[in-house]
């Protein structure tokens, strides 16, 4: 198993540096996928993993360091924490392209996944040559999206809630109050509890604590 950030092929026993490779950043909380996905990555003739992380490791800082082509990124986390690493990644490294996995469910995830500019987007439940070739495309400047993934998407809806609504659902659920949400955000805290209240009245949940659920259970958060 992988033991924390790995980064170079030295130290991590990944081959040398291959001339004209795709040069592939792993991004998977599960040491058991991650492992293998680099086993699988590593016997193409054409790609190199040049780092496999977890999601809570210094992802961005470690990516801007070694600007990997193509970042393969499970979103499919809790609490999504691959998919909001997105848009700061895409932002420090605009030549980097992102292949997300995800599942069909949630299918707010899927969505979620489809506006935050990746350029590939694969069911964790396709083939290792679907995947293989969504790096590719990806090198390439090409967009691969799995099917049933966009049918997902659209069978989801438009989302339903505010970007301010989730911001503020979201330090909720990490633990912060009224208050410490109040000041982080630079509300009032009656204007906390208003946007807390539009949340519980469109999941019809009767408490702050199902809310978070609901909306972490239907993909959004």
């Amino acid at each position: 198993m992988s033991a924390g950030p790995q980064v170079s092929p030295v130290t991590t026993g990944y081959p040398a540096t291959v001339p004209g490779a795709i040069r592939v950043l792993l991004v998977v909380d599960m040491d058991l996928l991650r492992d293998a996905l680099v086993t699988l990555l590593s016997d193409q003739h054409d790609m190199e993993v040049v780092a496999d992380l977890k999601c809570d490791d210094n992802v961005v800082p470690i990516a801007t360091r070694i600007r990997p082509d193509v970042a393969v990124i499970d979103v499919d986390q809790p609490c999504t924490r691959g998919l909001t690493m997105v848009p700061e990644l895409r932002a420090r490294l605009p030549r980097t392209q992102v292949v997300a996995l995800a599942a069909a469910k949630p299918p707010g995830l899927v969505q979620r996944a489809l506006t935050a500019e990746v350029l590939g987007l694969v069911d964790k439940n396709a083939s290792a040559a679907r995947l293989i070739a969504a790096i590719r495309g990806a090198a390439r400047g090409s967009q691969v999206v799995d099917v049933n993934l966009a049918v997902a998407a659209l069978a989801a809806g438009p989302n339903p809630f505010t970007p301010r609504e989730l911001q503020v659902l979201r330090l909720a659920a990490d633990g912060a109050s009224g208050p410490e949400i109040a000041s982080r955000l630079s509300l009032s805290k009656g204007t906390v509890r208003n946007y807390l209240s539009k949340v519980m009245s469109k999941t019809c949940a009767r408490t702050r604590i199902d809310a978070i659920r609901i909306v972490r259970e239907a993909g959004w958060l």
